[in-house]
């Protein structure tokens, strides 16, 4: 008791800090919890620069192109990019106060109700595992661009060789983790900038065919695209169609907070989270939304190759490479796919890591079986890594399912756990904060400080809850007992989780004046270093690179 007031005392917040002693809690982890901080600032940087740019922006800006138009994507991507900001501030604000293992799931049951701590931990820690075969089946069939009518055994073959390598990457260890997310986030910015450039010359006429675009398909067909559910109701079939790729928009997003799932094993991870989360910012204007208006300029909605090509999931059915094609370019759709195989090898990788880590924090505070809390004394948690490795090969579905059905489904699977945990990470936010003014601590002391809280959080609460709720509209028009189920299943499944351990285990909601914020939480001496100033050009450019 006396050495946590002395470490609280040490931050220099609280003369009185509240510390919850039931051992129930497990909020003391310090002699189970043997990862190691071997993240350094410029693989933290990259990772949230790029970490979970995939499929969902190169291949399924696509298809939300297709349903709702220029201006209707573009407006779902801008609003989603809103609350997936506003999820990553709430996060990083908790992560950069306590930066330990276990992150918003723990924060959950720290500062709200262990129960929801339980419920959301395993939420997405399933959300990711599924994830990982997500991209692992994308990866083999961005391969199938150059092996085309590829038979089963090929198809096999591609993802037995994905998912060992996925595999390995983690097993090796979070140096190895970093190093491979550090090469793919450079692969995948160079593309991004590279297609927003080729895109701009070639919508102005530099392209080989000299043809200029501008925005004339913002005029013809439009600037957005009709669902067909209200054929008699133009504008709400307008406003339905914009609803309809919201999902889509939302996986796009999946894993920005991956960058925070990593705190307990990042070097000086007060700062450099702090410093990632305000540059996620002009990650989703630059790469999202610009990329987004710039599909929008240079492929019509009703586009033939558009239409034909939705369910292809390779290059081909990228608007970008419609547009190369289009203007005569021959070589660049080849290397846009290797570069897009990349990148869904990328997302793959970072899902898995994002689950182990969330099951090995759940195993530390006892909410998980104990053998995941295992680790090697080189900080892996190896157990945890092997269990969520073994969901990865979910994706051998695809040899005899078809690639496209499984995912697609898996796809909304995992996209509709991802808006719980966004969700749950703004409400444990609201609380967080709630709690640290009722106890008399500076918020702007803290690292990272969004000066927009908590009307940010609120933000992004309420919209989540809207996303959750309209994920699975187009089935009430049609209705299909599959879509509803991928669309809604995650709704049981939570409350379930949720309402089975309170019962079990009678927790309650922690009152503001009872939440510990000292317990297990290593002070900024424990984890900070000190920043090294450049001391020249080439230092100075990476310093504002990373």
């Amino acid at each position: 008791m006396d050495n946590e007031k002395r470490d609280s005392l040490e931050k220099g917040l609280h003369e009185d800090p509240v510390v919850q002693e039931n051992p129930q809690y497990h909020f003391d982890v310090h002699d189970l919890d043997r990862v190691q901080r071997r993240l350094k600032q410029r693989h933290v940087q990259m990772i949230a620069i790029a970490g979970t740019i995939g499929t969902g922006l190169f291949l399924g800006s696509g298809g939300a192109l297709a349903s709702a138009g220029p201006l209707g994507a573009l407006l779902a991507y801008a609003l989603v990019g809103t609350v997936a900001y506003s999820s990553l501030c709430a996060v990083g604000e908790m992560s950069t106060w306590a930066p330990i293992s276990g992150t918003f799931p723990h924060f959950a049951a720290r500062w709200v109700d262990p129960a929801l701590g339980f419920a959301t931990g395993w939420n997405y820690f399933y959300t990711n595992a599924i994830s990982t075969p997500v991209e692992i089946t994308a990866a083999v069939i961005l391969l199938t661009f150059w092996d085309t009518n590829a038979p089963s055994s090929h198809i096999a073959g591609y993802t037995a060789i994905i998912c060992v390598l996925v595999c390995l990457i983690n097993i090796f260890g979070v140096r190895y983790f970093g190093e491979s997310e550090f090469i793919f986030a450079v692969i995948k910015l160079t593309l991004i900038i590279g297609l927003l450039i080729t895109g701009l010359v070639i919508d102005l006429g530099g392209g080989p065919n000299h043809e200029r675009i501008g925005f004339r398909f913002w005029k013809n067909p439009g600037a957005i695209a009709r669902s067909g559910l209200e054929p008699n109701h133009i504008g709400w079939d307008r406003f339905l169609a914009i609803l309809g790729v919201l999902v889509q928009a939302a996986f796009s997003f999946q894993g920005m907070e991956l960058v925070v799932i990593a705190a307990s094993e990042t070097e000086s991870p007060r700062r450099n989270i702090a410093k990632a989360v305000r540059r996620v910012f002009y990650r989703i204007l630059v790469f999202y939304i610009l990329g987004i208006l710039m599909i929008g300029m240079l492929v019509a909605y009703n586009d033939a190759d558009l239409l034909s090509l939705q369910g292809n999931n390779t290059a081909a059915s990228s608007p970008f490479v419609i547009a190369i094609k289009r203007s005569g370019i021959r070589v660049l759709p080849h290397i846009v796919n290797a570069c897009i195989f990349t990148s869904a090898f990328s997302a793959g990788n970072s899902f898995l890591f994002c689950s182990s880590r969330v099951l090995y924090g759940l195993a530390l505070r006892g909410q998980a079986p104990k053998i995941f809390a295992y680790c090697t004394k080189k900080g892996l948690p190896l157990a945890a890594v092997l269990g969520a490795s073994a969901f990865s090969f979910l994706s051998f579905m695809s040899v005899s399912s078809g690639s496209n059905t499984v995912f697609n489904w898996f796809v909304n699977l995992s996209t509709t756990g991802g808006f719980t945990s966004w969700f749950v990470m703004n409400v444990t936010y609201i609380f967080f904060r709630r709690g640290m003014l009722a106890q008399g601590y500076d918020l702007t002391k803290n690292s990272y400080h969004n000066r927009f809280q908590p009307y940010i959080a609120y933000w992004g609460a309420g919209w989540t809850l809207f996303f959750i709720l309209i994920n699975g509209f187009k089935v009430f028009w049609a209705f299909n007992a599959s879509g509803f189920f991928t669309a809604y299943v995650n709704i049981p499944i939570f409350v379930v989780l949720y309402v089975g351990y309170k019962v079990t285990k009678r927790t309650k909601f922690w009152k503001p004046l009872e939440m510990d914020f000292v317990t297990g939480i290593p002070t900024p001496e424990e984890t900070e270093t000190p920043e090294v100033p450049p001391k020249n050009f080439g230092e100075r450019v990476a310093a504002i690179v990373f």
